[in-house]
């Protein structure tokens, strides 16, 4: 069955930060559906110049979306649906995804850069040192979308690996309350990272006791990403305070290096 229907990821902001397999269906695509409210407008300048027909899904509804969708395939018109960052995460597509296989309709999920990799890039951070940390977790605090027992931020920061919190900005003094139920301390680094990639990111270098604060002046409301973790100090930025890879160890065999 041929497929007409495309999840791109359009990455964090800069419309650069798409794939290059993206960027053609794109630039093919007959129907586009972009999150308005995230993805940045500049991605439909890759769009053809006629014919074409461009809807926000930001004032739209499940159903009218997939309605869109369903009737384009009947007419053999390619379909991008544009989402925010890397699809997968946080993106909604599994509903939709349920949908068009109800219907039958085959489809494929181009993968975008998240803006958690994004913020990696922006702060110059690596989030897995050895034997600072290993472990990174993605997640969120419960709002209006719970989100399962075992997985309250409470739980997850008992851990006390890299912590990257989507979605969780507006509630930044309940976070700070449930990191401080785990592993990390009163002087652990957190980062805060507005709108990154954008020509109006901002990023801010505080700790586990001052973030709260530092949103509120900074006015930081929505869009923003909380990096928290041992792997923020500064400290590190010294190669005589951590473990160094092994990959590029002079004295460590691989199967390219004796």
């Amino acid at each position: 069955m041929d497929k007409y229907v495309y999840f791109i990821g359009a990455g964090p902001g800069d419309k650069e930060l798409i794939t290059l397999k993206g960027m053609r269906i794109i630039e093919r695509a007959d129907i586009i559906i972009y999150a308005g409210s995230l993805v940045n407008k500049e991605i439909l300048g890759y769009a053809k110049k006629d014919n074409v027909k461009i809807h926000n899904s930001a004032y739209m509804t499940l159903e009218e979306t997939n309605k869109i969708i369903v009737e384009g395939v009947k007419e053999k018109k390619i379909i991008a649906r544009i989402h925010t960052g890397d699809p997968s995460i946080y993106g909604a597509i599994y509903e939709q995804m349920v949908l068009l296989d109800k219907e039958q309709i085959e489809y494929e999920i181009i993968p975008g850069v998240s803006s958690a990799f994004a913020a990696a890039a922006a702060t110059k951070s690596e989030y897995t040192l050895p034997e600072v940390s290993q472990t990174v977790i993605f997640t969120r605090i419960e709002g209006r979308t719970p989100v399962p027992e075992k997985e309250k931020l409470s739980n997850l920061a008992k851990i006390g690996g890299t912590l990257i919190i989507f979605l969780s900005i507006g509630e930044v003094e309940r976070v700070k309350k449930n990191l401080l139920e785990g592993a990390y301390t009163l002087t652990t680094p957190v980062i805060i990272v507005k709108r990154v990639s954008w020509e109006d990111e901002e990023i801010i270098y505080t700790t586990v006791e001052n973030m709260a604060d530092d949103v509120r002046k900074a006015g930081i409301v929505k869009t923003a990403l909380i990096l928290v973790g041992e792997v923020f100090d500064k400290k590190y930025k010294n190669l005589e305070n951590f473990k160094k890879s092994k990959l590029y160890d002079k004295n460590f065999k691989t199967e390219f290096r004796n």
